[in-house]
């Protein structure tokens, strides 16, 4: 851990004190294009985003559900990369300096493009935060350590079926905020009962200081300030990505993730009030 006070712990703390939940926004790099992708990317800090998670296309994305399966494949079509993904960064960076944002994917690119490279260059363009969904914590000497070392935090999940023994292990070495993946499945499927992530929660708490941000399955306002009350954060992903997918044009899936990412904002931050 650094002793940096990093833009995640930054914003965690200020929400904190505002006494509500973070709306933790998922869309993928690239998709559909570049220049809409940045669009989006740029927009969401307006349209409410706490934290902004930008996924980084993956040939094979075997967590996934349909919807970030296909947004990933619409990406690749548009030769979105790694290196493109990083100066994605980049450009968000020239006009946002504060909102923390966490690359989610997988190892297999980063390891390609070579990890002393990619936490160099990551740290360099504004990334804040790593989740590297098939790289678990036994492996934290081969891009964990490296990437906490440069101040970049590596962000774990968990899931109901991490139990008790295998949660100190799974935590351990984690940064910035535990994701806590309210459903076992893959991302966009189902929903859990609010009974169960309130225990989930409890839990993870007993475990860690972290904050604990909840995701798949989070589709509407409503969901989102149901959780809202319980976490400390709400991560919606799917249903974002949604609107791209159906969109006739470039404006309209800008209008039409930003326009939801407003409702959202608006239900989390009335969670508690």
């Amino acid at each position: 851990m650094s002793s940096v006070n990093t833009r995640l712990q930054s914003r965690f703390a200020q929400l904190k004190q505002e006494n509500r939940a973070a709306l933790v926004t998922f869309v993928t790099a690239g998709d559909p294009d570049y220049a809409t992708s940045l669009s989006i990317l740029k927009g969401l800090p307006d349209a409410g985003a706490d934290v902004i998670e930008l996924g980084m296309p993956f040939t094979d994305p075997m967590a996934d559900g349909p919807a970030i399966q296909l947004a990933n494949i619409r990406a690749l079509a548009a030769k979105q990369n790694l290196p493109k993904t990083l100066q994605m960064v980049r450009e968000f960076r020239e006009t946002n300096s504060s909102t923390p944002l966490v690359l989610m994917g997988y190892y297999n690119p980063i390891f390609a493009y070579g990890v002393e490279r990619f936490v160099s260059d990551a740290k360099e363009a504004g990334v804040d935060g790593l989740i590297v969904v098939d790289l678990p914590p036994e492996h934290n000497d081969e891009l964990c350590d490296p990437a906490q070392t440069a101040g970049i935090d590596f962000i774990r999940l968990t899931t109901p079926t991490t139990d008790d023994q295998r949660l100190p292990v799974v935590l351990n070495g984690s940064s910035g905020f535990v994701y806590y993946v309210s459903v076992a499945g893959v991302t966009g499927a189902g929903s859990a009962t609010m009974e169960h992530v309130e225990e989930a929660v409890a839990r993870l708490k007993r475990h860690t200081d972290l904050p604990v941000c909840v995701g798949f399955g989070i589709r509407t306002p409503e969901q989102a300030a149901a959780i809202a009350r319980l976490t400390d954060g709400v991560v919606v992903g799917s249903a974002l990505i949604d609107h791209i997918a159906s969109a006739e044009s470039g404006q309209q899936a800008v209008d039409g993730v930003l326009g939801l990412c407003r409702e959202l904002s608006e239900g989390v931050r009335s969670a508690r009030s």
